[in-house]
Formats: structure tokens, sequence, C-alpha cells
């Protein structure tokens, strides 16, 4: 071997086998299939090993590419603390921060405090990625997730930035039609707008009352795994929805939507979520900090 190893040949590496193919880690690191390819045929060639079989539908990686896949990582951790830890020392954090979060609250209140990061420290390289489920942050290689909902593993370090529940609503129209319901139970023969979204147990509704957390059932003839849609059906008298305070408030107050059931609630709050090995990560400290100070004035 008489070239160097290219530390990011090594994180194209990482990525490749993260998300098990060529393309999708291209889409992952902003860079064509093609480039992706030639960089690891590239390191292939530096380390004189093959790192992947490759097959019309698959790569598989090697035992060799298990081999310096472990050492790959320990690189780039070293690399990205001694970074972290330069930037520390000059007030200056930089370098790749890659964040996620669910679609509505991302969209509507995460993004916006990304562009102020962005401003305010220029090193940052910032990539923000929205999901409909639940993003197991390790294995998909993200530094920070903006979540909503209080079920988090343990492995992880979590913030908690801001108080929130989920609450039931409709509209007048629909509450017109189908009748106010007076207990929990009635859910189950109403027409409600299911959720697949992230920590939501598809079609179940856990909420805490004055006699603690009970559980319904419920359906409906529309569902989605789309939050924002399933709030303009119940706009629209759809059914009854089950949401964040964050994303029904401005239509309680206008009044087309009306809250069901107001003794209950659904524990919701909002967390900056963060793997262990950034514990001490300058850029990690700061896009949590602007967060926290940004949520602390924001209202639902």
């Amino acid at each position: 071997m008489n070239n160097p190893v290219e530390n990011e040949d090594l994180r194209v590496f990482v990525a490749v086998v993260r998300k098990a193919g060529f393309a999708a880690a291209a889409q992952e690191l902003g860079m064509s299939p093609a480039y992706v390819s030639k960089r690891i045929g590239i390191l292939e060639q530096t380390l004189g090993i093959r790192l992947f079989q490759r097959t019309t539908r698959r790569i598989v990686i090697t035992d060799d590419g298990e081999r310096v896949l472990a050492h790959a990582q320990t690189i780039l951790e070293h690399l990205d603390s001694l970074v972290d830890a330069v930037s520390e020392r000059r007030r200056e954090p930089s370098g790749r921060v890659r964040m996620c979060s669910s679609f509505g609250f991302g969209r509507n209140v995460v993004a916006p405090v990304i562009a102020r990061l962005a401003a305010d420290y220029p090193g940052l390289q910032i990539r923000f990625e929205v999901f409909d489920r639940l993003v197991d942050i390790v294995e998909e290689g993200f530094d920070l997730d903006v979540r909503i909902g209080d079920v988090i593993p343990p492995h992880l370090i979590a913030r908690r930035l801001k108080d929130n529940h989920r609450v039931l609503c409709a509209s007048p129209a629909y509450l017109a039609r189908h009748g106010m319901p007076k207990a929990l139970a009635d859910l189950a023969s109403h027409n409600c707008l299911p959720i697949k979204e992230r920590d939501h147990p598809f079609g179940t509704w856990r909420l805490r009352g004055r006699q603690g957390e009970e559980t319904v059932k419920v359906s409906g003839s529309l569902s989605t795994n789309h939050g924002e849609i399933a709030l303009r059906w119940a706009r629209e008298g759809a059914g009854i929805v089950l949401r964040s305070l964050w994303d029904v408030q401005p239509y309680l107050a206008d009044g087309s939507l009306v809250q069901v059931l107001p003794e209950y609630a659904q524990e919701a709050n909002v967390w900056a979520v963060y793997p262990q090995r950034l514990a001490g990560s300058a850029k990690v400290r700061v896009c949590v900090e602007m967060l926290e100070r940004y949520l602390a004035d924001a209202k639902p």
C-alpha cells in the first residue's frame, strides 16, 4: 500500500455499509452513485483487498471489509472528536451535522432554527431530513434527532427542549353530525383518523386522564402515515384526530377545530436526542442550545 487512505473514502465506505448500497449511500452523501463506486474502488486498490462482494441485486461486505469497517468507524470518530475539540477551543463549531425530525414538526419548527444555525455558524454543514418513522440515529448515522414523544432508548442522550402534549380534535361539522364523545370508550364507535407516524402505535391511542392512563382502539374510513394529511381531513370534517398541540393550536384558536374530551391528553414532549459518542461535541451542543432558545420563546 503506497498511497495513504483518504478519510473521505472511509466516510463513503461506512455510508455504503450503513445504507447497504451505493445508490442509497450516494443519496445520503449528496454524491452520484458513480462517484461513490469510484471512491470505493480507489479504497480497495489502496488497501489491496475487496471490501464488497457485488451481485446484480445487492452488495455484501467481505470479511476483510468487516475488519476495515471497525477501524474506519474508530478513525472517523477520533477525527470528529479532534475537529470538535479544536472548534470548542476556538468557539467556532464546524463540520458536518446530520439532523432529523418528523414531517410536520421538522418542516414548521426545526427547519427555521436550522436556517439560523447556518447563518450563525458558517463552519457547520447541516444535512436535515424528515421522516414518518422513528429513526435509529446510531444505525443510520445521524448526529441529532429532534423528536416529539417520551419513549427514548436508554443508550441515547436526551435533552428535554419543551413541554408538549397531544390532544383529541374534530371539526364542528363532524361533531354536529356524529355528536360529541362523552367518554374515551366512545371513540371506538366514531370515525377516527389513525396515523402511522414515528412512535404512534397504529390504531391504538393511549391517553392520560383523571383516572390515569387509558387505551382505546380506534379505526375509521381514512388513515395515513402523514400527520398533516390527517389534520387536514379532520378540519374538513372527516373524523377525530390525535395531534400535537404544536399542530392544532391555530385551528383551535380560529374555531375550525374543537377539542374533544379535553380531560384527556397524551404526553409528547420535545426532545433533542443524540448518541453517547457525541456527548462532548461542540457542533451538537450549539445545535441543541439554539433549539432550546428558539423553543423557549415559541408557543404552540
